[in-house]
């Protein structure tokens, strides 16, 4: 029988990305999707238990899908609990417009989270995020993901490696979850990939301390993005695959926290 995917994402349905990857996973499996109705990026594993949140059908799209008026935890869980007539038999968030990368930045991340909610359900839970350079960031994000001239390949690619891959993993039997912990595959494309694409197995970087805000001088601070000073690690971090051209693979054990891994 065919594979069965749900698919969410934390820049809105309208994102290029999600449907970049939605054309490519749905060449390989049936697919649903179930995305936020605006962007929810930073928002982390935030759920909406204040109000209602609003579902509508989503007919834009060549396959069934829903608009959410909450964050992508909120997508994955009412869809899993309540729209879904039957189990899937994965999850996968993105394509995020930018990197997903280094463990504060994976906390924050509304992507990560999307799969996250997915593994809590016991299912097979990816992140794909692709990495866009400073100069041009702005404008895919604005532009709610399509890609400027000579950058749509970059993409297009990446989602169909990507499609891949899931596949792959899932057809292996490497299946995220160990022991029924809560395990997402987070994967991270380059800007300026290798040909082929090269994939390493990574640890998410750590950052020394950083600031994400700085004063308007109106008395406010305004949220103020800098990338961070990276700590030395003796393994593969997932910025040091992109700067070499390599998608990182990084797996995130988020039921390890708080266990002493030596036992």
């Amino acid at each position: 029988m065919e594979k069965h995917i749900l698919i969410t994402n934390d820049d809105g349905i309208e994102s290029g990305f999600l449907h970049a990857i939605a054309g490519a996973l749905a060449d390989r499996f049936r697919i649903t999707i179930a995305a936020p109705g605006s962007e929810q990026s930073w928002i982390g594993r935030a759920v909406s238990r204040r109000g209602g949140v609003p579902v509508q059908k989503h007919p834009e799209l060549p396959w069934p899908a829903w608009t959410i008026g909450g964050t992508p935890t909120d997508c994955v869980n009412i869809a899993m609990a309540n729209l879904l007539d039957e189990r899937p038999d994965a999850v996968v968030s993105g394509i995020n417009i930018g990197y997903n990368t280094t463990t504060q930045l994976i906390y924050c991340s509304g992507t990560v989270a999307g799969a996250l909610e997915g593994a809590f359900w016991g299912l097979p839970a990816f992140a794909v995020s692709l990495e866009i350079p400073d100069d041009i960031f702005w404008e895919v994000s604005n532009a709610k993901g399509r890609m400027p001239e000579g950058w749509q390949s970059l993409l297009d690619d990446s989602a169909e490696h990507a499609a891949s891959l899931i596949a792959k993993l899932l057809e292996d039997g490497e299946s995220p979850k160990r022991n029924g912990d809560a395990v997402v595959h987070n994967l991270n494309y380059p800007s300026r990939p290798e040909n082929p694409f090269r994939i390493l197995r990574t640890i998410p970087a750590h950052l020394r301390e950083m600031g994400f805000f700085q004063s308007n001088g109106n008395g406010e601070y305004n949220f103020h993005f800098t990338h961070g000073q990276m700590r030395p690690s003796e393994q593969v971090t997932d910025r040091e695959a992109l700067a070499k051209g390599a998608v990182s693979h990084s797996i995130l054990n988020f039921s390890a926290l708080g266990r002493d891994l030596n036992h």
